[in-house]
């Protein structure tokens, strides 16, 4: 399971280490910075559920710090909670409220109030991810949706532009789809769709490898790293495959079974391109595709 960051500033070791022995538990992952700037190294590194934040800094107040996390995209909703003296005065307070503290924490902390606040926190963390996730996924066939697709490729495509790597892309459409849902109904082209991502996935053998619902009956699958002779051959093999399930298709004109038509094409990024242009190169290959007779790949 995937730990949760917890990120704790304090310029005092000590009250680092007291923090820590306190919060530690095995599905925490707690980074400890003894200064803001060490603090904002951290947070262009790593996504955290939480800021534990002392007020009082030398350089950089937890203050100063804070009105600069919220002012960074990445960081602008981490939650934070300050940690500060009893005797802390009022208008230090309220500017922290206003800069976007969560909650405030005085020292001597309290072990059980320390632990409930951050739970809380915590909790409210692991949901907002399982809705995430949820929010990525197509609900018919099971696997990632359009939402998901754009993001993980300008992910991806940023990658191979600092690796300077190929990046390739498949486009899949399944052959005379509104036959089949006319001819079988609808029910069974919902169940036609689950089978056809299934097998897509399952022609898939590299774990970087992973398809998309692109929308209605078509499919996309990103394929880092794929030269243009290996996307050429992961498209045979996924065309190869969905044709042996052998779904009846009668009214197809391009076999007697469900088949699918792909365009794939592979593209090293620079500076000047972007993701729509493989986007638009596979498009283009999977034209050519169905104009050659569908139940084919066409590579450009």
């Amino acid at each position: 399971m995937r730990k949760i960051n917890i990120l704790i500033v304090d310029d005092i070791p000590a009250n680092l280490l007291a923090l820590e022995s306190i919060l530690e538990q095995p599905a925490l992952n707690i980074i400890k910075a003894h200064s803001g700037s060490e603090a904002l190294a951290y947070l262009l590194e790593h996504e955290f559920a939480l800021i534990l934040l002392d007020v009082q800094m030398p350089n950089m107040d937890g203050l100063e710090f804070a009105e600069l996390v919220r002012g960074t995209k990445k960081t602008k909703n981490v939650p934070i909670i300050f940690i500060t003296a009893n005797d802390q005065d009022m208008d230090t307070i309220r500017r922290a409220y206003k800069i976007g503290a969560v909650d405030f924490l005085f020292k001597p902390i309290d072990e059980i109030i320390l632990k409930n606040k951050v739970q809380v926190f915590l909790d409210l963390y692991s949901q907002r991810k399982t809705l995430e996730l949820l929010s990525s996924f197509d609900g018919l066939t099971g696997i990632t949706n359009r939402r998901y697709f754009d993001e993980h490729l300008k992910i991806e495509w940023q990658r191979a532009h600092e690796d300077s790597a190929l990046l390739g892309l498949i486009i899949i459409d399944v052959d005379h789809f509104k036959l089949y849902n006319d001819n079988y109904g609808h029910l069974a082209g919902d169940d036609c769709l689950k089978r056809v991502a299934d097998c897509i996935s399952k022609s898939l053998k590299r774990s970087t490898d992973f398809v998309s619902r692109y929308g209605g009956e078509e499919f996309a699958v990103i394929l880092p790293g794929a030269t243009f002779s290996s996307a050429m051959r992961i498209a045979e093999n996924i065309r190869a495959d969905v044709e042996e399930m052998k779904i009846p298709h009668e009214l197809s004109e391009a076999s007697d079974y469900v088949t699918v038509s792909l365009g794939a094409s592979s593209m090293m990024p620079i500076r000047e391109s972007s993701p729509e242009e493989l986007i638009k190169k596979a498009d283009k290959a999977l034209y050519r595709a169905k104009e050659n007779g569908r139940n084919r790949a066409a590579y450009l």
